[in-house]
Order: C-alpha cells, then structure tokens, then sequence
C-alpha cells in the first residue's frame, strides 16, 4: 500500500491556502504523495455546529494578521482577500468536474487568484476569467456544478470528512492520524516518515 497524506481543504480558507504553498515547495524536494480531498468547509461547519473564525469580529481581525505572518515565515506570497468570505460552492463542485489532468493547475489558479490576486470569486465573471485561462468550456461547466450528481458528490465528500472526525479545513489525515491546520503539516510529515 502507497503511503499518502490525505489533504482536506477548501478554497476559501487561507490556511488551506498557505498549506497548499508549502505542499508545493515540499513536493519539489521530497517524494512525498498528497492527495487532495476537497470538502465544502461551510457545510463541514454545519454538521459540526461550529461558528466560522471569519464570522467572529475578534477572530476574523487576529486571522489577517496571523495568516500575514504564516506567509512572511514561509516565504509565501498572499494577500487577504478583501471579498472574504466568498461562497466557494462553485469553485468546489468545479473540482470534482474538471478532467483529471487540470485538476492540479485547476487548484492552483483558483486558489492564486482568490489569495495571491485579490479577485472577487463571488462574481462569476471573474470566475469564467480563471476558467478561460485554463480552456475549460463556460458553458459545460455551470452546466456540470448544477448537476444533482455533481451537487451529492460534494456533499458525500464533506459528509465523509466529518465521519472520520474532520471538522476544520486544512486537515491532513496520515495513518488514520488527523492533523488540523496547517501548522500541524509538519507533524503529518513525521508521522508520514515513520
């Protein structure tokens, strides 16, 4: 059995963010497998009956500043998106219908133009913008995240996050092992190593 890191994210979340960057950098330089389970962190919080951090004035002031320093020590280029939050629904369910071979840069140009760009992914002309960029076809695409299928399929991945004892985004799972945020990547990589 190929030993993986189980990657829990959401694109609206700047620590899935900031976790995302390092992932990238560590992959260049190690041979290790991550696999990427989106999950639709408001509905995750939901079944948890947890308040979002953005949703809470004291929180969402000390999250900038804290998301600002991750940045700073790991050499990460990020800014806070003034948008925040934004629904993520579409990007989300977008994922899990793009082709398997742009799914990658699919994760990265939504996840630059959100936290790097400062783009307003609430306003769906912005999103086509990214989804032109990567030669996806508009129109195949709203069609495609309006799905039921498509609808059941995000949900069933969230619902499953929360089965195994997943309440946050990022989370990494190794070794039936959770790890929330993405301060604890380095302990999922210790345990990965072991």
């Amino acid at each position: 059995m190929t030993k993986v890191i189980d990657f829990y994210f959401d694109f609206i979340s700047p620590y899935s963010y900031l976790a995302h960057k390092r992932i990238v950098k560590i992959q260049k330089n190690e041979n290790i497998k991550f696999s990427y389970k989106p999950i639709l962190l408001g509905g995750l919080h939901n079944l948890a009956g947890i308040t979002a951090p953005a949703l809470i004035k004291s929180k969402k002031n000390y999250l900038v500043e804290d998301c600002e320093m991750i940045a700073k020590k790991y050499n990460i280029n990020f800014v806070f998106n003034k948008k925040f939050p934004i629904n993520s629904l579409k990007l989300m369910r977008g994922l899990l219908i793009v082709k398997d071979e742009i799914k990658k840069e699919y994760i990265d140009k939504f996840f630059d133009a959100y936290w790097l760009l400062n783009i307003d992914l609430n306003d769906e002309k912005n999103t086509t913008n990214v989804i032109n960029e990567l030669k996806v076809d508009g129109v195949h695409f709203y069609e495609n995240i309006k799905k039921q299928e498509t609808k059941e399929l995000l949900t069933k991945l969230t619902q499953e996050a929360f089965d195994k004892k997943i309440f946050g985004a990022p989370t990494f799972v190794v070794n039936n092992k959770i790890f929330w945020g993405q301060d604890r990547l380095d302990y999922a990589l210790d345990e990965y190593k072991n």
